[in-house]
């Protein structure tokens, strides 16, 4: 009897399991929302040395007493046919501090063509628009057994190294079957719907996934700006920043994310 009553039980087990699959719901084309936030807070102290700390400290505290710790910014991801297009949406809230840099502002429209492995990126660089267009970043993901639900679908925890010094925490479903994810984070066996730089103090959060057929044009990559590769925009950050001390290392840095 007890013997009967184990082989009910794991057949109960097994039909549910079966009809949860056969109901499960794979996105391959829609549009999710991201939430950027920058731990200001974070930044701005580390910037302050012995050689500044006379003028950039007093800057700090009153920018702590008049400004909230973490900017947010949004942007969207539109996908389908394994092609995503990346689009930060105007920051609204947009002060002209200096402590305004490249890491915290959104500067990147990016078009991804997943099957072809490359991608079409409208840079801002200050005064000056870039169209760099090259392949796709190979990030050398290791996907672990961590899990988390984000905007409703459940995701597991990838982590990478990418420029010699940058650490990466991702999540990604496989619940969407594409490739992508925001900015230029791409390669895990499904969408990444949350990026972290811990050391960057910047996240990238999905806040919404709508689930909805995409017309092709709709993810057509950006065109304007001056043409130019991954190697060649090394070079023009370079020699633009050569003059800036150790502050270009956090900005070229920033620029190549």
């Amino acid at each position: 009897m007890k013997s009967k009553h184990i082989f009910i039980l794991c057949l109960t087990l097994l039909v549910r399991k079966l009809s949860i699959a056969q109901n499960a719901h794979f996105t391959n084309s829609g549009v999710i929302e991201y939430e950027k936030s920058v731990n200001m807070y974070a930044i701005i102290k580390k910037r302050i040395t012995k050689e500044n700390e006379s003028f950039l400290q007093p800057a700090y505290e009153q920018f702590r007493k008049s400004q909230p710790q973490f900017k947010k910014q949004t942007s969207t991801l539109t996908f389908t046919d394994n092609q995503t297009l990346y689009v930060p949406k105007p920051d609204e809230g947009a002060n002209n501090s200096f402590f305004n840099s490249a890491i915290v502002a959104q500067n990147n429209t990016i078009g991804t063509d997943l099957n072809k492995q490359t991608s079409s990126v409208q840079k801002k660089v200050y005064e000056e628009t870039f169209l760099v267009k090259d392949s796709l970043r190979k990030i050398n993901w290791k996907i672990t057994d961590e899990t988390r639900e984000i905007a409703g679908f459940n995701c597991r925890r990838a982590n990478a190294l990418i420029m010699d010094s940058v650490y990466v925490v991702a999540f990604y479903t496989n619940e969407i079957a594409v490739s992508g994810g925001p900015e230029s984070f791409t390669g895990l066996p499904g969408m990444i719907l949350q990026v972290a730089l811990p050391h960057e103090n910047i996240i990238w959060l999905a806040t919404k996934v709508t689930d909805m057929a995409i017309p092709i044009n709709k993810v057509a990559p950006p065109t304007k700006g001056k043409p130019v590769d991954n190697k060649k925009m090394r070079a023009t950050l370079e020699d633009a920043m050569k003059d800036w001390g150790t502050y270009a290392q956090d900005e070229y840095k920033a620029y190549q994310l």
